[in-house]
């Protein structure tokens, strides 16, 4: 019998160092990563920073994962951030200030059908949970939070479903995206790249 599988998606922020380089590494190793097919990726998108300004403007992706399906939503999500968790420590993670410079950022965003609010083991906290409020309950929430009003999220995300309905919006993926994209600045989310697989890379967009 074929194994069962998931498609989750996965948002990715960056902003220390070379952060295009950054998200580009971190999509390589979530494909070559044992168990993960990769399925699509988004365009990169320069976007501005939200909550401190004062910081350099951040790279931002998203990408579909197709995953094992565990016996229950609950352990195949912890499984695949416990992942993401190991992976921002191996690129350099850093604990920071609530809203500061991220050398690489990896978010569950959605994962499947399910809809999910449980306790994460320690390997799977944020290295930020003491700073932010938010993370100090080591919690998992899927569909992220905070992903519905967010543009740097929704614009990439749209990219790879624009017809999804998360669990518990009640609208499209595309629909939030414009939504938001009618509340945020005109340019506070740029489209900058196109992933290519052959070269394992983002190439630049021609200005239009």
């Amino acid at each position: 019998m074929p194994e069962r599988r998931v498609r989750a998606y996965i948002g990715l922020g960056a902003n220390v160092g070379d952060p295009t380089d950054t998200l580009a590494r971190a999509v390589l190793a979530l494909g070559a990563y044992p168990g993960l097919r990769r399925r699509a990726v988004s365009r990169l998108y320069a976007t501005d920073p939200v909550g401190v300004a004062d910081q350099p403007e951040f790279r931002n992706a998203a990408v579909a994962l197709d995953v094992p399906a565990d016996p229950d939503p609950e352990s195949g999500a912890l499984r695949l951030l416990t992942l993401l968790k190991t992976l921002e420590r191996d690129f350099g993670r850093r604990q920071r200030r609530r809203w500061g410079p991220r050398e690489l950022d990896l978010d569950l965003l959605v994962f499947g059908r399910a809809r999910i609010a449980v306790e994460r083991p320690p390997d799977a906290r944020s290295l930020d949970a003491d700073a932010e409020p938010a993370k100090a309950s080591k919690m998992l929430v899927v569909p992220h939070p905070a992903a519905e009003t967010r543009l740097f999220v929704l614009a990439p995300l749209a990219d790879l479903a624009p017809g999804l309905v998360p669990p518990g919006w009640g609208c499209t993926i595309e629909t939030a995206r414009v939504r938001q994209a009618g509340i945020e600045a005109a340019d506070a989310v740029r489209v900058i790249g196109s992933w290519d697989p052959v070269v394992g890379g983002w190439r630049p967009s021609q200005p239009r």
